[in-house]
């Protein structure tokens, strides 16, 4: 890919300045250079139950977890975040222990939110096994056409953003030991967003049940081999 397909990324109706930062060089990015997130945003623009006002609270809330999402997965260095106060930033997941902002770029956005106290046995998904970059992989994997979010209701203001979210995508391609549906998969969850006086967030608290993702996976057939180029299987896209 050459400097200029690099840099040229365009106004993102969601994520409002990833345009500027595609083209700071002071920026550094994981996989040399900005996403794109056409492919997400028109699933996102597909199966959305609302269309928010702009300049609403509710559009403001929505866009600044999309613009969080895409530095925690694509900025590999805290300091270039524009969507958190690093000093202060803590992730709470399900009442669990909170993550610093650096104990959460390390493990990624998927292992955060996924990682639980549970026996072995009983987890659905194993955040010990898995790095950032294989947790993103298994992800991208089952759901080629991205994972999309979007706020169903905010129940506060700034300071203490109090707000509901539904998450979803398509079942399309394997997932561990699950060959793919083509269902709908999704699940519901709560937020609670404390942020300073420019909005950036200084603490993330996150309630939802993983077994309403889970469940989806797990009606996919059990199949014996995962390779990409094993029939009948999806092959992964970017996200």
């Amino acid at each position: 890919m050459s400097l200029e397909e690099k840099i040229e990324v365009k106004v993102d109706k969601y994520r409002s300045f990833l345009h500027e930062d595609a083209v700071n060089e002071n920026i550094v990015w994981r996989h040399g250079y900005a996403p794109t997130y056409d492919a997400v945003n028109k699933l996102f623009e597909d199966g959305r139950k609302f269309e928010w006002p702009k300049g609403s609270l509710e559009e403001t809330v929505q866009n600044a977890i999309k613009s969080w999402e895409m530095e925690l997965s694509h900025k590999p260095r805290l300091k270039d975040f524009r969507t958190i106060n690093p000093d202060k930033f803590k992730l709470f997941v399900n009442g669990r222990e909170g993550l610093s902002g650096e104990e959460t770029l390390k493990l990624g956005s998927y292992n955060a939110l996924l990682k639980s106290t549970m026996p072995n046995k009983y987890k659905y998904y194993k955040v010990e096994e898995e790095s950032f970059e294989t947790s993103h992989e298994v992800f991208r994997k089952a759901l080629p056409r991205g994972f999309a979010w979007e706020v169903i209701s905010v129940y506060s203001p700034p300071p203490i953003i109090a707000f509901k979210f539904r998450h979803w995508g398509f079942f399309e391609g394997p997932f561990k030991s699950h060959a793919p549906t083509g269902d709908l998969v999704e699940f519901y969850g709560l937020g609670v967003l404390k942020v300073d006086e420019s909005l950036r967030v200084e603490d993330v608290e996150i309630y939802y049940d993983p077994s309403e993702l889970f469940a989806g996976f797990f009606k996919g057939q059990e199949i014996t081999n995962t390779d990409d180029d094993a029939p009948g299987l999806s092959c992964p896209l970017g996200h």
